[in-house]
C-alpha cells in the first residue's frame, strides 16, 4: 500500500504543536484544549485504527493536562471536572471512536484498491509476454510501464509466421479489469489470426470482429481499440502497415528519424460506422533500420509544466546523425529518458521496436 505524503503523516503532530502555541497566548477563560476534540479525525486520514485509538487516548489525557493547567492558573482546581471539561472528554472519546472506524474503513478500501490494481497489473504482465531478443528474421525489444493511477489497456505482441514477422500494438479505450479482459480477447484473436492464410488486412478484419463481439458481450457501445499491425517480408525487404486509428510508427534509418504515414482508418470496433476497410501501405525496411511502435501513454506523458513528451525530438537528439541503433538501445533510451520528463505516468506506456537482422 503506498505511503501517505510526509506532510499528512506529520499533520497530527503539527496540530498538537499549534494547540501548544495557542495555549500560553490565550486568556485563561478560553479553553484551548477543546481544539483537541478534532485530533482523532485528523489522524484518521493518515494512520490506521490502532494508531487513531492511541491518539484518542492521548487527546483525552492531554485535554486533562491542559485543563488542569488552566484551572491552576485560575486558582480553582475543582473546575477540572466541571461539566464543560467532562463534555470535552466525552466528545473527544466519541470522535475517537468514529475516527477509529473511519481509519479502519479507509484501510480496508485502500487494501481492496491495491489488490484490484495488483491483480490487473499481474494479468497484464502475463498477457504481454516478454519480447524475445530475436523473432524470426528481426531483432526485437519491448517495454510496458503501467500507469501510477490504474492499469489501462495497452497491448503488443510479435509472431513469426509463414507470411513473415507480424506484430501488433494497440490501446483499448478505458481502464481497469474490463480493459484487461478486452486485451486478453484481442491478443488471443491476433495470435490465432496471424498464422491463418491471408494478408495483414485479414488479420485486421478478424480483430475488428473480435472487438464487435466483445462490445456486445460486455455490453459497451463505445468500446474501440486503436491498433497498428505490421508485417515484415524479408525477401522483399519491406514492412507492411495497417493503421487503425493508432499513432503512426517511427522509422530510424541512416541517422534520420521520421514517421511512416499512410491513409488513416477508424479504430477497431468502429469500422461499421462508415463501412470503410483499413488500407495497407508498405515501406522499404532494410538492415540497419529500426521501426518503433508506441501507445499514446508515451507521447502524452507530461512534465510539470504540462508539456508532452517530445518523442521525435528526443530520438533525433539521441540517434540523429549516428549509425542506426539496435531495438534494445532505443527501448533502453526511452525507458531512461521518459522518467526524466514525467515523474508520474497517468496512462500505460507500451513500446515495441524491431529491426531486420538478415
Amino acid at each position: 500500500m503506498p505511503a501517505p505524503p510526509v506532510w499528512m503523516r506529520w499533520l497530527p503532530a503539527a496540530y498538537v504543536a499549534a494547540v501548544l502555541l495557542l495555549e500560553p497566548v490565550t486568556p485563561v477563560e478560553w479553553p484551548v484544549s477543546f481544539l483537541l476534540i478534532a485530533l482523532p479525525v485528523v489522524a484518521a486520514f493518515t494512520y490506521g485504527p490502532v494508531c487513531v485509538a492511541a491518539i484518542t487516548v492521548f487527546s483525552v489525557a492531554f485535554e486533562g493536562v491542559l485543563a488542569g493547567t488552566t484551572c491552576c492558573a485560575g486558582r480553582d482546581a475543582h473546575a477540572l471536572f466541571e461539566r464543560h471539561y467532562v463534555g470535552a472528554y466525552v466528545s473527544t472519546a466519541m470522535v475517537g471512536v468514529l475516527g477509529t472506524a473511519l481509519a479502519a474503513h479507509r484501510t480496508r478500501q485502500e487494501a481492496r484498491l491495491v489488490h484490484a490494481s495488483s491483480v490487473a497489473e499481474a494479468l497484464m504482465r502475463t498477457l504481454l509476454r516478454p519480447v524475445p531478443h530475436r523473432v524470426g528474421q528481426v531483432l526485437a525489444a519491448g517495454l510496458y510501464r503501467p500507469a501510477e493511477e490504474v492499469v489501462g489497456g495497452d497491448l503488443f505482441d510479435i509472431r513469426t509466421t509463414q507470411a513473415g514477422v507480424r506484430a501488433v500494438i494497440g490501446d483499448v479505450r478505458g481502464k481497469g479489469l474490463r480493459a484487461v479482459r478486452t486485451v486478453a480477447d484481442l491478443l488471443g484473436c491476433f495470435r490465432q489470426a496471424a498464422y491463418d492464410p491471408g494478408d495483414l488486412l485479414r488479420v485486421a478484419v478478424s480483430m475488428e470482429r473480435c472487438i464487435v463481439r466483445e462490445a456486445v458481450a460486455t455490453p459497451d457501445d463505445e468500446l474501440f481499440v486503436t491498433a497498428a499491425l505490421i508485417e515484415y517480408d524479408p525477401q522483399a525487404q519491406r514492412v507492411t502497415i495497417v493503421n487503425c486509428g493508432h499513432i503512426e510508427p517511427v522509422l530510424i534509418s541512416g541517422g534520420e528519424i521520421r514517421t511512416l504515414t499512410g491513409r488513416p482508418a477508424l479504430p477497431l470496433g468502429l469500422g461499421a460506422l462508415t463501412g470503410d476497410r483499413p488500407v495497407a501501405h508498405t515501406h522499404h525496411f532494410v538492415r540497419g533500420d529500426v521501426l518503433l511502435l508506441c501507445t499514446d501513454g508515451l507521447i502524452e506523458a507530461r512534465d510539470r509544466s504540462g508539456a508532452f513528451y517530445p518523442l521525435l525530438d528526443q530520438l533525433r537528439h539521441r540517434f540523429g546523425g549516428h549509425p542506426s541503433p539496435e531495438p534494445g538501445d532505443v527501448i533502453d533510451f526511452l525507458d531512461t529518458d521518459l522518467p526524466r520528463h514525467a515523474l508520474v505516468l497517468h496512462d500505460d506506456v507500451a513500446i515495441l521496436a524491431i529491426a531486420p537482422c538478415e
